[in-house]
């Protein structure tokens, strides 16, 4: 009888989380949240700018690299899709470029 009663006492004391301890950490989560997610945001626009720079830069070297091979000026950049050079002339946000933005 003693040991049955000693574990319901301990069954009845045991610790855990308060309301108030839960939303303490509720509280601090969502200040972190909202210090974080604009730092996010602001980082993936310079992600999807800095791809799109280095995308540039791929296809120059790659009409360099076309026009010293067929002994050819490059009229069109879709030439370079079809021909195997890239696989893409599309930027990370969607815009396709043309031979006019690889000058800039």
């Amino acid at each position: 009888m003693k040991l049955l009663k000693k574990k319901t006492k301990h069954l009845l004391t045991q610790s855990g989380f308060t309301l108030i301890e839960m939303l303490i950490v509720l509280i601090i989560i969502s200040i972190l949240l909202l210090i974080a997610v604009p730092n996010l945001a602001k980082n993936r626009d310079i992600a999807i700018e800095k791809g799109c720079e280095a995308t540039k830069d791929l296809l120059k070297a790659q009409v360099y690299a076309y026009e010293i091979e067929t002994g050819n000026k490059l009229t069109d950049i879709q030439k370079l899709v079809d021909d195997k050079y890239v696989d893409s002339i599309t930027c990370p946000d969607g815009k396709v470029l043309t031979l006019s933005d690889l000058d800039k």
